[in-house]
């Protein structure tokens, strides 16, 4: 049984990091674009050079397509043997919490384990050797403050892209017409494979999402330009529809666009669509 156990900033517990080990193996690594430009920038590539020949499903996810360890898992992309991670400084927010998580609950931001035991201890054992850390004094030395603040950044303009679904259901009229397949389908994509929103949303938004031209440094700034690129592109796409059918194909995408920069901040699409379409319902909307 897996026992989830949340943390306190002063808890101390065998937190190190080493750059080589568990961590770099058989292992689920989410990337927003943030990071993806964080990460190619330390690979000195462009992120669409590193998206095509390190990440899968659009650039949401590491590829783990290295030497395999002792146990058979294949190591990450940027892992080098007898070395360790070849973008160490760029790596993104998963390998920085490691083996911790990170969970938000009532705007409250929580730090916790899931395990019986630190995977570290087995895997890496030299990590027996070193001194124990609090919860904190790790997290300062994994330097992840800008890159919890770019997570809580893309949240918000996660946010944003469903309240422009919202809009495109909700105050075009579409919702009093009588429709019941937008929430329909909007309910539909939150079961949905990656690689079928991807199909769905098209080469052009993923690359606007995934890929934006933007050269800014500060997660703050980077991600508040990203979101008014994206409200732009909306708008100029979405500002001249005219018939139900075409407000309901818009609200379907953006419900994608958003439902899939949900999967990047690692957010669980089932619960925040079924979240967004009890909403929707409240304000008129119609479900079969």
């Amino acid at each position: 049984m897996i026992i989830s156990t949340k943390l306190r900033l002063e808890d101390k517990l065998p937190l190190t990091c080493t750059r080589t080990g568990t961590c770099c193996h058989g292992k689920l690594v989410h990337l927003n674009p943030w990071e993806l430009r964080s990460i190619s920038k330390e690979k000195k590539i462009t992120p669409g050079q590193f998206r095509d020949l390190y990440c899968e499903l659009g650039g949401i996810h590491l590829k783990f397509n290295g030497v395999k360890d002792a146990s058979g898992k294949s190591a990450c992309s940027q892992y080098i043997e007898n070395f360790g991670c070849s973008v160490h400084v760029g790596r993104p927010l998963a390998c920085r919490l490691y083996p911790l998580g990170r969970q938000i609950q009532s705007e409250e931001v929580n730090y916790i384990f899931e395990g019986k035991e630190f995977p570290c201890l087995n895997g890496c054992p030299t990590v027996s050797e070193l001194p124990q850390l609090s919860v904190g004094e790790y997290l300062a030395g994994q330097e992840t403050n800008a890159f919890e603040t770019a997570q809580d950044e893309y949240l918000e303009l996660m946010q944003n892209l469903a309240d422009v679904a919202f809009a495109l259901l909700l105050d075009t009229g579409l919702s009093e017409s009588g429709d019941t397949k937008t929430l329909k389908t909007w309910r539909e994509m939150g079961n949905e494979s990656i690689e079928k929103l991807a199909n769905r949303i098209g080469k052009e938004w993923m690359d606007a999402l995934m890929l934006p031209e933007i050269n800014i440094d500060n997660p703050v700034s980077f991600i508040q330009t990203h979101n008014d690129l994206l409200q732009s592109k909306a708008q100029e796409q979405f500002g001249g529809l005219q018939t139900f059918q075409e407000w309901h194909e818009a609200s379907v995408l953006i419900m994608a666009i958003t439902l899939y920069l949900a999967r990047s901040v690692g957010a669980n699409p089932q619960s925040l669509v079924e979240h967004w379409i009890e909403i929707a319902k409240e304000n008129g909307a119609k479900a079969e």
